[in-house]
């Protein structure tokens, strides 16, 4: 069986990597009273390239679609092409992300709208959410604190502002501090799906059972190895070193087949191939919550990048209202009557 790099896997997990022929890439959704969804994307590309193989978001030939080309104070040229639909519901919004062909087809993607009637104000939440890669993994919380948190899923603008500005050196740290703690999270995680693939692979097997129970409870232990030994890990692993440590000698010679194939099945489901790019959310009314960004033009901003979905569902989310004029209006109208209701009958009783 060819043997996917566990070193490798980690380092793709882990590495953003651009292609040049990628275009950036930014959906904004208009959010309406009624729940249509006006849907703009806008890509920019140094290339002429538009492909379906590279579109990180879905569009079809129902969209409104403009090409242009723009050439900045040094000659450079950016290809850019622009794509407009109204949705008359998120549910037409789901059904495309269903049919989509582009480079992110293999990630689940949805959106949903809100709207509860508050009689002063009638209230809306709208939300696009990536649904997450695997289930037997842990989440990222459990390996950054809050302040690294907010680093970590801030958009790339935000963290080379903050990196180059006056707490440079506090956000540099920082930044080293959350690439050591992606890392941790990326070997555990790798080392729990491996153990769950391990598992169902075994399902059955005498003897298996306590031997899950083991490894479970040496995750911690095996994770550090991976990274300890990151340079020759894998010459280990092939060699049976790891494994027989792990597992014991006999257990090994019995489960090696097994373990070969949960490791092949580990790399692939943790490696996520995807296309990052943002998301833009403008609500109706006045903006009440959220959990997204302010970018430069005062939008609400979200960057799409795998490790947030890696282990839980990412939501991008934000919630406005609408002052109902006319509810304060009838309820004004209702109080005066009351009033003048209360002052006739005392007057009469005066009288």
């Amino acid at each position: 069986m060819k043997r996917k790099s566990l070193k490798l896997t980690i380092i793709m997990v882990i590495m953003f990597i651009v292609s040049c022929d990628d275009p950036v890439t930014i959906v904004t959704n208009y959010v309406h009273p009624d729940g249509s969804v006006t849907r703009k994307i806008v890509m920019k590309n140094v290339a002429n390239n538009f492909e379906v193989s590279v579109l990180k978001v879905p569009f079809d030939s129902t969209w409104t679609i403009t090409d242009s080309l723009e050439i900045n104070a040094e000659g450079d040229t950016t290809w850019v092409k622009r794509a407009e639909k109204l949705f008359r519901n998120t549910d037409e919004i789901n059904l495309a992300y269903m049919a989509d062909t582009g480079a992110n087809k293999d990630i689940s993607r949805h959106t949903k709208f809100e709207k509860r009637f508050r009689w002063f104000n009638t209230e809306y939440r709208f939300s696009e959410v990536v649904d997450k890669k695997i289930s037997e993994g842990y989440p990222i919380r459990d390996f950054l604190n809050s302040e690294e948190l907010q680093f970590f899923y801030s958009p790339a603008e935000i963290q080379e502002t903050q990196k180059n500005g006056s707490d440079s050196l506090k956000f540099k740290a920082l930044a080293d501090s959350i690439d050591q703690g992606v890392l941790n999270w990326t070997a555990k995680n790798l080392v729990s799906v491996w153990i769950a693939k391990f598992s169902k692979s075994t399902e059955g097997i005498e003897g298996s059972k306590p031997l899950v129970a083991s490894l479970k409870s040496r995750e911690d232990e095996l994770a550090n190895l991976i990274i300890k030994n990151e340079d020759k890990f894998d010459s280990l692993w092939a060699n049976g070193f790891i494994l027989k440590e792990y597992l014991g000698d006999s257990n090994y010679q019995k489960f090696k087949s097994e373990a070969d194939s949960a490791t092949e099945n580990a790399s692939d489901l943790i490696f996520v191939n995807f296309k990052e790019y943002s998301v833009r959310i403008v609500m109706p009314g006045k903006l009440t919550e959220t959990n997204g960004f302010i970018d430069s033009s005062k939008v609400l901003l979200w960057p799409v990048k795998s490790d947030y979905f890696f282990t839980e569902n990412y939501e991008m989310w934000a919630e406005s209202k609408i002052r109902n004029t006319w509810a304060w209006i009838v309820s004004g109208l209702f109080l005066l009557f009351v009033l003048s209701g209360v002052i006739i009958k005392i007057t009469k009783k005066a009288d």
